[in-house]
């Protein structure tokens, strides 16, 4: 098994319905030993879930904007684990303010209260945590494609720009000790979190009707069996890459075959 033996700290877990929550589950069948982390009031939901895994697992504290909470965090895994193989960055969050189409109106607070949770979060989770990989490791993010700028997603948009800039200055910067840093840019999932972003349903729409491989809204084992090919040996020479999993959307400019007017 491609993991087996490997000890993976996957955040961003809500629900069972969460990307996370499924390379966590992926994880595990394929030989890894698994923790997560949340915080606040969905603790309790993230520890439902961990519950529910092939084999349920604790979940530690961590609000990744708290440097407390990183320090904590690392002495926990150090005195658990000694060390750490690979991380799964799923953490994200903008304000409603800073979403929907509002971008011109957006204040600055909440512009940087979304690149502070979505983008530097992590440098600051990797910066901690890498002093736990002597021996190198991978870092996988979850990514939306920032290439163009989307309808509705906003500052949103800006953040996972920054973010895809961040990983590529973490490749950089933790390559010489070993440490890879990719990005999975995942098409439009039925997440909890993504059903919280006004004007989903369209996103989800452009989906179904041009990934030339097709798209599931509902289906996140593509996702997470690519992170889980990430945090392995597989992908051991590929760090600062954003590898898509979309259905080939963001390839073609236009769907294959014209989609038919309504009668």
């Amino acid at each position: 098994m491609i993991l087996s033996g490997r000890r993976l700290l996957i955040t961003g877990v809500i629900t069972k319905d969460s990307i996370a929550y499924c390379a966590a589950e992926q994880a595990q069948r394929l030989g890894a030993e698994v923790l997560l982390t949340s915080f606040g009031r969905a603790r309790r939901m993230t520890e439902r879930a961990a519950q529910r895994l092939p084999q349920p697992v604790d979940v530690l504290q961590l609000d990744v904007n708290r440097e407390d909470d990183l320090t904590a965090l690392t002495e926990t895994l150090r005195e658990r684990w000694g060390g750490v193989d690979g991380i799964l960055h799923a953490i994200a969050f903008a304000p409603q303010d800073a979403l929907g189409g509002n971008f011109m109106n957006t204040p600055a607070q909440s512009a940087c209260d979304a690149f502070q949770t979505s983008a530097f979060s992590l440098k600051a989770l990797s910066g901690s945590l890498a002093p736990l990989m002597p021996r190198g490791g991978s870092i996988v993010g979850l990514d939306f494609d920032a290439g163009v700028a989307w309808p509705i997603y906003d500052w949103m948009g800006v953040a996972k720009a920054a973010l895809e800039s961040v990983a590529r200055y973490l490749a950089r910067d933790l390559g010489p000790a070993g440490i890879r840093v990719n990005l999975v840019s995942a098409g439009p999932l039925a997440t909890v979190a993504a059903q919280g972003i006004p004007g989903f349903e369209h996103l989800a729409e452009l989906w179904r009707r041009q990934a030339p491989l097709g798209w599931d809204v509902y289906d996140p084992v593509p996702v997470a069996n690519t992170v889980c090919w990430l945090l392995s040996d597989y992908a051991q020479a590929i760090s600062g890459e954003i590898v898509h999993v979309d259905g080939g959307f963001h390839a073609v400019g236009a769907p294959a075959k014209p989609v038919a007017e309504s009668a």
